[in-house]
């Protein structure tokens, strides 16, 4: 159920397979920290936010320091330590709370720290890593282009050596946390179309991050676009480790695995909700809880999300033992989503009438993810992933 400012979160953790029995008690540990904090710092509030439109750049130094920027980042570059399954369960209890507020946490440690611990210099690790883990720094991802979303491989963005420093120059969209960010990754190609990636500081003359305005959808995070016009990038802040295509769709492939966990964290604030609502709800004289439809419903809910729990957990595995594929995390990227998309609109028709209203999350999670369907890889293109899994012919082009 929504919370009003003030009031208690009532959220409890639908379990129906025992799978905190495969957790370690750190594990246990991380998840109710987070869902404490969450409870705190965004049920509370994030109906306002939405309703405003309005990004609570205050969250970014709470989330630095609960831990939620950069929890597998190694300590000795301020980040977590932790394993895979406890950052999955950091994006489920956030998006439990909001995706919006998942997605800023979600582009920070995947998108932003991964490839400056994967790719960087260990000057530019010391130099950046500690302060977007405690949240002095906010950061953004720009790979999508106006012309080239689904096709990364298109872009247009091209840097020029000048010497003694880079030349950039082109545009990205649907840039999460961009309006707010001190520093972007950007994937651009050289004249012979080779991809590299840049750290490029936000306040960089002749860079500009126009805001995307009239969302229905992730409307408590900032969105914009990135434009570069004859934009200097030292020379040192170019990603040395790694360059083509593959570096930035490995990190892709982390924040994949985050929205998988994070969005089930959505489907299952939505059960809650409409149990919770079921019991309470009286009509012809008794809870519709008592009625066949709506003990169906619930059913069909609390399976696909109990499949999903089992479905992430296994991947985490694979993400700790490093034995995890591309397509094994677009088949649970996808599987999520879907299975979260179906509960929200479900509960939403639980409540009847009350379901479009902010008394109740359903909606806002309904849009928010409407977004997340296509970010990170949209659902048909996930499909076809796994179809070229199956049988090894590419069916993008």
């Amino acid at each position: 159920m929504q919370t009003k400012k003030g009031q208690k979160d009532p959220f409890e953790s639908p379990d129906f397979y025992m799978i905190d029995d495969l957790l370690t008690e750190e594990h246990k540990l991380v998840r109710s920290a987070m869902r404490d904090f969450v409870k705190l710092e965004i049920t509370p509030f994030i109906e306002d936010w939405c309703q405003k439109n309005y990004f609570p750049t205050e969250i970014v130094k709470k989330f630095g320091e609960i831990g939620a920027f950069g929890p597998t980042i190694p300590t000795e570059y301020g980040g977590g330590g932790m394993d895979y399954i406890s950052y999955g369960l950091i994006m489920q209890e956030i998006e439990r709370g909001d995706s919006g507020m998942r997605s800023t946490a979600s582009v920070q440690g995947s998108l932003v720290m991964y490839p400056i611990y994967m790719f960087g210099s260990e000057e530019q690790k010391k130099k950046y890593l500690p302060r977007l883990a405690s949240g002095e720094l906010l950061g953004c991802f720009g790979l999508t282009e106006p012309d080239h979303g689904s096709n990364p491989s298109g872009m247009t963005t091209t840097f020029k050596d000048m010497g003694d420093h880079y030349l950039l120059n082109g545009a990205k969209m649907w840039i999460s946390n961009a309006p707010k960010a001190d520093i972007a990754i950007v994937w651009a190609k050289n004249e012979t179309g080779r991809v590299y990636g840049f750290i490029v500081e936000t306040d960089t003359e002749g860079f500009s991050t126009p805001e995307t305005h009239n969302k229905w959808s992730l409307r408590a995070s900032a969105t914009g676009e990135l434009v570069f016009d004859n934009v200097k990038v030292p020379k040192e802040n170019q990603l040395p480790e790694k360059s083509g295509l593959g570096a930035p769709l490995m990190c892709l492939d982390s924040a994949r695995y985050g929205i998988a966990w994070g969005t089930i964290g959505a489907a299952m604030d939505c059960y809650d909700s409409a149990r919770r609502y079921a019991l309470e709800r009286i009509q012809f004289d008794k809870p519709i809880a008592s009625f066949q439809l709506i003990q169906k419903k619930l059913a069909e809910m609390l399976t696909e999300i109990t499949k999903a729990q089992l479905l992430n957990w296994k991947l985490g595995k694979m993400m700790n033992e490093g034995t995890v594929t591309s397509a094994q995390i677009s088949m649970a990227k996808r599987n999520s989503v879907e299975t979260a998309l179906n509960i929200a609109r479900e509960a939403r028709q639980i409540h009847g009438a009350m379901g479009i209203t902010g008394e109740y999350p359903m909606m806002r999670h309904m849009m928010n993810l409407e977004s997340v369907i296509t970010y990170e890889g949209t659902h048909d293109i996930h499909l076809l992933i796994l179809g070229k899994e199956i049988t090894g012919i590419q069916a993008f082009y």
